[in-house]
């Protein structure tokens, strides 16, 4: 009988510390990622990125007591898509807070939501005219492409690469890329000599870099995320170019490496964030620990190592935690608050310092020049 009682009242205590355990209330986290279609090696890591924190933060207690709950869409890399499925978030799921889209195009198309709507935005894209100039309710977590473009020309100005061979794909991520370098390169006295574009579907630009290789420029920039880049990598080969190539961090994954092919893509140059390589980096690197202990998580959970695109959603997640955190609410309003308050938190994509005039903070510091040596990355200096 005594046994009876004891294993009932245990059972008990279980069931209320169950119960308890997220007694402060439950806050949703949309999400908006290009799971499917060509952006999908961007929304896929972002989307099991999002649900594997959730899962762990729930497993932990969730934030200041309060269960997180992700719901998650698939815009295909669709911006009308995108647009449809924001405003679903907000008006029928009662988001507290968005991370996404994936790409920019879509993320243009959805900050008029976000704005009007009054619900904070976290942009997993890179265009710099998410989030300059500043919108209110929208963040970014990748640096903006003009900071890796700077990075890029930096390091060509030390190799005395002077003469630059564009080669842009037809998309917000695109235009966007190339009008900063552009801009960038008259400030920096290089000269662009050549400036071709693709559309997002072209599956051959042997014309482009013929035209390129007749000019015979210091090197090529190409600016795109796949699978545009790994074409034109085996274009380049397949033509016998060897002008030294620039690809932008929208390529900052072994994905690319794979579908270009090891030896096409051999000595091929890029900025990158530090998830890439930071089993590389010094081991006092504030955000060595953080890296390892992400991408060891992911590889747990899914297989595969993380991406640098993956850790674009760790860091909104990231963002969003610290904000309940600091204001114990699931307003809206509140979270945007302390979204703009962060100070020196130490993410994936670098170290994020919000104010009201940036948000999104991250610099030169917070990229690293790779090339690609025998299918694997190599740290430059």
């Amino acid at each position: 009988m005594k046994r009876s009682i004891a294993v009932c009242v245990m059972l008990l205590v279980t069931l209320m510390s169950s119960a308890t355990a997220f007694a402060a209330g439950t806050i949703k986290i949309g999400g908006l990622f290009a799971v499917t279609g060509s952006a999908s090696f961007l929304g896929e890591p972002e989307k099991k990125t999002l649900e594997m924190l959730v899962k762990e933060a729930n497993d932990k207690g969730g934030i200041n007591g309060m269960k997180l709950e992700a719901v998650i869409y698939d815009t295909a890399g669709d911006a009308t898509k995108a647009v449809q499925l924001a405003t679903r978030l907000i008006k029928d799921d009662k988001v507290s807070v968005i991370i996404g889209p994936s790409t920019t195009g879509e993320s243009m198309a959805v900050i008029p939501v976000a704005e009007k709507e009054k619900v904070p935005l976290i942009s997993c894209a890179a265009g710099i005219k998410i989030t300059d100039p500043v919108k209110k309710w929208v963040f970014k977590t990748p640096a903006n492409d003009h900071v890796a473009a700077e990075k890029i020309l930096n390091y060509m100005a030390k190799h005395n690469q002077k003469s630059i061979a564009l080669l842009t794909v037809t998309n917000g991520f695109g235009s966007s890329g190339r009008e900063q370098i552009k801009a960038l390169a008259a400030q920096k006295g290089f000269k662009i000599v050549a400036d071709e574009v693709y559309g997002p579907n072209d599956n051959d630009m042997t014309a482009q870099l013929t035209k390129i290789r007749s000019i015979k420029p210091d090197a090529i920039i190409c600016w795109d995320t796949h699978p545009g880049p790994a074409k034109i990598t085996k274009n380049v080969k397949q033509l016998g170019i060897k002008t030294p190539l620039y690809m932008s961090h929208g390529v900052a994954s072994k994905n690319y490496i794979k579908l270009a092919g090891a030896d096409a893509a051999e000595g091929v140059t890029l900025p990158a964030g530090k998830l890439a390589i930071y089993d590389v980096i010094p081991k006092s690197d504030p955000q060595y620990e953080l890296l390892k202990g992400y991408d060891r998580a992911y590889k747990k959970a899914y297989g595969v190592e993380a991406s640098t695109f993956g850790g674009y959603a760790y860091d909104a997640f990231l963002l969003i935690s610290s904000a309940l955190k600091k204001t114990g609410s699931t307003a809206p309003d509140k979270i945007r608050d302390g979204i703009e308050q962060t100070s020196r938190l130490i993410s994936i994509s670098g170290i994020f310092n919000m104010s009201p005039k940036d948000h999104n903070s991250l610099g030169l510091t917070d990229f690293e020049m790779v090339r690609i040596v025998k299918g694997d990355w190599q740290l430059l200096k």
